[in-house]
């Protein structure tokens, strides 16, 4: 097994230093050089003194800013994925976003404050998850033999459960401490390659879609931005998308996405009417789903408890999509680690609902995508770069009356 190599650059020696003793910690994954601004990151890149597989790149530094370095490395052509380590302020969202329009990857929102040495475990999980998907894809493209995302995720939940052990007594710390380094099952390391799927007889034939329901995680900022801005101007269907992203940024998200769509894209608004040829994006931290009224279909935000670790969930969605419209919808799960949204775009699919499927070879992280081929809620699947014509090709032949 090779070893995925991580470049972090933040001004912060406090933030560079608590990021590498997170990394480090996790077998498969190396720190391969630090740098206090972007001008810095750029000289050990151009000289060849550092070759990462991913760069944690933080925003606000002196010198060369993330955004400056982001343009630097798109004129340098310099391939590398990034990753930004993002302020958790609203104000911060729109500069966050202009990174991705620049070619980052993703983001994660880092702590503040006089209190970050102990909030960084928070966004820990965070850390490693955006490493071993990023990091681990670009890896594996360049001859490097890389485990599943999983392995690495695995080892992140087993220290939690160890330092829970430690600091905790009882029933909840006897549970804890029954999560063994077992647990991570070697033979699973390079297995992402899909089972037979169950076989399913839906309950009827796919109808007219009235609807179209996509969820996507890992991997998803820039997917939807190669789906949007190739989907059909002429889509007559109305487009709800649950994309696991923090409050506070889905609002300049889906500017950015409307920017480039020849469709209208807004963050979804609690009670608001579902209009054909809208994209709808689901807020940070609320669930979306759709309400059935007299006088048409609604859709409804609440921030309830999690789903599959996840508020907006996709399983939250497609529940209300396969309740309501029955085989009257398209289903479409994208890349993402995990299993969200796989039962419930089964169930849409057992409906009779038409559904879609992200193929592993342009899955960032072939989860979701994967366990819902398996479950037999995926009727096709799809590369990245065909999703778009699918999409609409689907939505064109069986157009609502």
């Amino acid at each position: 097994m090779d070893d995925i190599s991580v470049m972090i650059c933040d001004d912060s020696a406090l933030m560079r230093n608590l990021i590498s003793r997170i990394v480090d910690e996790v077998s498969g994954l190396t720190v391969c050089g630090k740098a206090e601004n972007g001008q810095d990151l750029l000289d050990q890149l151009t000289s060849g003194k550092v070759k990462p597989d991913l760069i944690l790149l933080d925003i606000e530094m002196p010198k060369m800013t993330g955004v400056e370095f982001l343009k630097k490395r798109k004129e340098l052509r310099i391939h590398v994925p990034v990753v930004i380590l993002s302020s958790v302020a609203t104000e911060g969202a729109a500069v966050t976003i202009q990174c991705l329009e620049l070619g980052a990857s993703d983001f994660i929102t880092k702590p503040g404050g006089s209190s970050v040495t102990l909030k960084i475990g928070d966004v820990s999980t965070d850390i490693i998850e955006h490493i071993a998907s990023y990091g681990g894809s670009y890896a594996s493209a360049h001859g490097k033999k890389i485990p599943a995302p999983e392995f690495y995720t695995q080892q992140i939940k087993l220290k939690e459960a160890e330092r829970f052990v430690i600091q905790k007594k009882g029933e909840e710390a006897a549970k804890a401490a029954s999560i063994k380094k077992t647990d991570i099952v070697p033979q699973a390391w390079f297995t992402q390659q899909a089972k037979e799927p169950v076989v399913i007889t839906p309950e009827r034939n796919g109808g007219k879609i009235e609807i179209i329901a996509i969820g996507i995680s890992t991997g998803g900022p820039n997917a939807l931005r190669d789906v949007f801005k190739m989907i059909d101007p002429r889509l007559k269907q109305p487009i709800l998308v649950v994309q696991h992203m923090p409050a506070g940024f889905t609002k300049e998200f889906a500017a950015s996405l409307n920017a480039i769509c020849p469709l209208e894209v807004t963050e979804a608004v609690d009670g608001e009417p579902i209009v054909g040829g809208h994209i709808y994006i689901a807020p940070g931290s609320y669930h979306m789903f759709v309400e059935h009224r007299p006088l048409g279909n609604f859709i409804k935000l609440n921030q309830e408890a999690q789903r599959n670790g996840h508020r907006p969930s996709c399983d939250v969605l497609f529940e209300s999509i396969a309740k309501i419209y029955q085989n009257k919808a398209l289903g479409v799960i994208m890349t993402g680690m995990g299993r969200d949204g796989a039962a419930e775009i089964t169930e849409m699919r057992k409906k009779g609902a038409w559904t879609l499927g992200q193929d592993q070879g342009s899955s960032i992280v072939y989860g979701m995508p994967k366990v819902a081929f398996e479950m037999g809620g995926v009727q096709k699947q799809v590369p990245l770069m065909q999703m778009a014509d699918e999409i609409s090709k689907l939505a064109r032949e069986h157009l609502m009356a």
